[in-house]
């Protein structure tokens, strides 16, 4: 039988070993991450499968760009590093993640709802991409969202009302975007105009006024002015062609009068 000192350290050592291995759904989040993005500048140090099996050791991380607490990742930071490809629906499974930024990049593709599980998600940063598509309305699921930063994308649809149940939301930026139609009041009183600038059909407080969305001033005045010319053209041909009309009666009246003949008295 071992001694009980000896069985001490046995188990020591497998509780050691046991906390140098990540949360399962940390690797499985950082692996389907780094398969779904490039990295043409090799920026991304340490993105390898056998970093992601212990990208965390209590407060310190061993991959780039990822912050540790308490053995998991709590913040990714992959901003300007001129990466590619998509943003991955498996981030969700990195469920304690605190703040996601991924700004500045090429990234393309939608914006997956899955990040939705995120429910400990406090900053979302993916402005500065190529992003399509509409902005998902599960975000609203992540309750402790107070920093949204979508700004230079190429995202369409419609704000979510869905949003205004952010409670904690106090930063919110979707300018120079392809959105359309009304802010949700909830929403546009916790941001300023600038915030919702450079999306040409998105109308409704804080911007300075509705956009009208019927015919602009110059079309009206245009239309007006080619109605007014219409108008006139058809009533001087009208005229041109009654004149002819009448100068062609009378002439066969002078006509007619000058083939009879005088009476005799």
């Amino acid at each position: 039988m071992k001694a009980p000192a000896e069985k001490l350290a046995l188990l020591l050592l497998f509780l050691f070993l046991r906390g140098m291995r990540s949360d399962p759904g940390d690797e499985l989040c950082l692996t389907r991450l780094a398969e779904a993005i490039e990295d043409p500048g090799g920026r991304l140090v340490n993105w390898t499968k056998a970093a992601f099996a212990t990208p965390c050791i209590s407060f310190t991380s061993y991959i780039g760009g990822a912050t540790c607490n308490n053995g998991r990742v709590f913040k990714l930071s992959l901003s300007n590093l001129s990466l590619r490809g998509s943003i991955s629906p498996f981030l969700a499974n990195c469920s304690n993640l605190q703040s996601l930024d991924l700004s500045s990049n090429a990234l393309t593709g939608a914006i997956p709802p899955d990040l939705q599980s995120l429910v400990n998600l406090a900053v979302l940063n993916l402005s500065a991409n190529r992003l399509s598509g509409q902005i998902p309305p599960q975000l609203a699921l992540c309750a402790y969202l107070n920093v949204i930063d979508l700004h230079d994308n190429q995202l369409s649809g419609q704000i979510p009302q869905q949003l205004g149940l952010l409670v904690r939301l106090s930063a919110f930026d979707v300018s120079n975007n392809r959105l359309s139609g009304q802010i949700p009041a909830t929403v546009g009183s916790r941001t300023n105009a600038s915030s919702f600038e450079g999306n040409k059909d998105l109308y409704g407080y804080p911007l300075p006024e509705m956009k009208d969305k019927g015919l602009s001033v110059v079309a009206i005045i245009g239309i007006g002015l080619g109605s007014g010319l219409v108008s006139l053209v058809l009533s001087f041909t009208g005229v041109c062609i009654w004149l002819k009309v009448t100068d062609r009666r009378m002439a066969l009246q002078e006509g007619k009068a000058s083939h009879q003949q005088m009476p005799d008295y």
